[in-house]
């Protein structure tokens, strides 16, 4: 089973490249936003209650998020693999999900983590905010919160994979082609 954690900051092109990604390996997406998203919009409790952290640019308390995470590993049974996009965003995370996942005998793959620098992170929010709709990318001082935030409490689960050999950084600037190409190299090295 591949199991790829796809990681970087808002901004660095994880829902992008997840979709490209998911189709050349045959995998299942499982983005937290999203989960957040579809929770939210349908009003669940879970859902309600991570709009309130999100509203603030505030990360969903690890519990809040694992138990969203978990319900959607197990109606994919039969999966080939999962990209995890957008968790774990902490070490606590991390250690939750290998240990669920262990349950499940299997593990994370790798990490792919792409790298894009703080003002074209910022710049393409603010352009998704317009084209997309996301009321959460429309404010600059909340979209440079959440940069802060990934900063200081999610960029440090990179070390996580690291200790255990399975991090690989990624240049996400570019094309999409280009950046796909990259992300490709580093996966084929495990297929």
């Amino acid at each position: 089973m591949l199991n790829v954690v796809l990681f970087g900051p808002p901004g660095a092109g994880k829902g992008t490249q997840s979709e490209i990604l998911l189709q050349r390996y045959g995998l299942v997406h499982l983005s937290t936003g999203d989960i957040f998203r579809y929770n939210i919009k349908n009003s669940t409790e879970l859902g309600l209650q991570a709009k309130a952290f999100m509203d603030k640019g505030e990360l969903v308390p690890d519990s809040l998020t694992i138990s969203m995470l978990e319900s959607e590993v197990v109606k994919h049974a039969h999966a080939k693999g999962f990209i995890f996009d957008g968790f774990p965003r902490t070490s606590a995370q991390a250690e939750a999900l290998d240990t669920f996942l262990a349950g499940r005998g299997t593990g994370i793959t790798c990490m792919l983590a792409l790298e894009v620098g703080e003002e074209e992170l910022i710049k393409r929010l603010l352009n998704r905010a317009s084209t997309s709709g996301r009321a959460d990318d429309a404010d600059e001082s909340i979209v440079r919160n959440r940069i802060a935030v990934y900063n200081r409490e999610t960029a440090p689960v990179a070390g996580y994979y690291q200790a255990l050999g399975k991090y690989c950084g990624v240049a996400g600037v570019g094309t999409v082609e280009e950046i796909t190409s990259r992300l490709c190299a580093e996966l084929d090295a495990f297929v």
